[in-house]
């Protein structure tokens, strides 16, 4: 488990290094939909996504590491390579051969290597595992690791203080880093407002395990536009965090999250990718859901 205290360090130690991203509304989405609502644009964040925020938490305590490597399709790819950069460090990425074109372009740019010859959602971890013992780099796992969670948490510190008046936060769930991050810091702050996970409906594992009481995995990896959460399974860390702070777990048909990343393209004119839509997704659904609701907009790293 992560504390409030673990979060606050993280935000002085990144502080340097990331920018504090605005909150967006729209008077156009609130009429439409009936709510107040708050868009946390992580996707103007460093890197273009939030991934930036625990990635660099980690490399930062790190004790003069070899190189950094890491596991990704595409948003924590650019973290970690961007962590490395922070700290004069080589990075190699991992990511599977069907990951986005445009993110495997952009981590290059931030000065890391990428390997995907033959890796599929399914062998990266182990991919991962066996260079990294052959170089002696240090892995960042995705989401698994208190200190990456602690840093996707940061974000949470700035909403709460640029919206106080919450009543829900709407977040993305993959490995579960995100949401594990933001609900310490809702639940520790402002235990009365609601935190919702996000998933696709071909991708609930999060959503069984929380029903269930123990991780499921799911069979496959997921088919979904949302890339950024085609984990097969949360992690032991998170999924302990879950448990306690998060109060319950939506899907979102991807017609539907494709629906809503248009309209924030639309309505907000900001380009964010399908992930930062699955998050959304809700509001456009017949969920109950609370009058000010804060959306994390988690990336942008997309192109038409």
């Amino acid at each position: 488990m992560i504390t409030l205290e673990d979060v606050q360090a993280a935000a002085e130690r990144i502080q340097p290094y990331i920018h504090r991203t605005p909150v967006f509304t729209s008077h156009d989405l609130d009429r439409r939909l009936g709510k107040r609502l708050f868009f946390k644009a992580e996707h103007l964040q460093k890197t273009g996504s939030f991934k930036a925020r625990g990635a660099l938490n980690t490399a930062l305590q790190l004790q003069d590491p070899k190189g950094l490597i890491a596991v990704s399709s595409g948003n924590h790819a650019q973290g970690v390579a961007y962590a490395a950069q922070v700290i004069g460090k080589p990075a190699l990425i991992v990511m599977p051969e069907d990951s986005s074109r445009l993110k495997k372009e952009s981590t290059r740019a931030y000065g890391a290597e990428v390997y995907d010859q033959g890796v599929t959602v399914e062998n990266r971890e182990q991919v991962m595992r066996e260079l990294g013992q052959e170089l002696g780099y240090a892995p960042i796992h995705p989401f698994d690791d208190l200190r990456v969670m602690a840093g996707q948490g940061t974000q949470a510190l700035e909403l709460l203080e640029q919206t106080p008046d919450l009543d829900a936060v709407l977040v993305a769930v993959g490995g579960g880093g995100l949401i594990s991050g933001i609900a310490t810091v809702v639940k520790t702050l402002r235990p009365e407002v609601e935190v919702i996970g996000v998933e696709p409906e071909t991708a609930n594992d999060a959503q069984q395990s929380l029903q269930v009481g123990t991780r499921i995995k799911l069979m496959t990896a997921p088919k979904t536009v949302a890339d950024g959460v085609r984990t097969m399974v949360v992690g032991e860390h998170t999924f302990r965090v879950m448990q306690h702070h998060v109060d319950r777990i939506v899907t979102v048909p991807d017609s539907v999250t494709l629906e809503a990343q248009g309209l924030m393209m639309s309505r907000l004119k900001q380009v964010v990718e399908p992930t930062a839509g699955l998050a959304f997704g809700p509001l456009l659904m017949d969920y109950e859901l609370p009058e000010r609701v804060a959306v994390i907009v988690c990336g942008g790293n997309w192109m038409p």
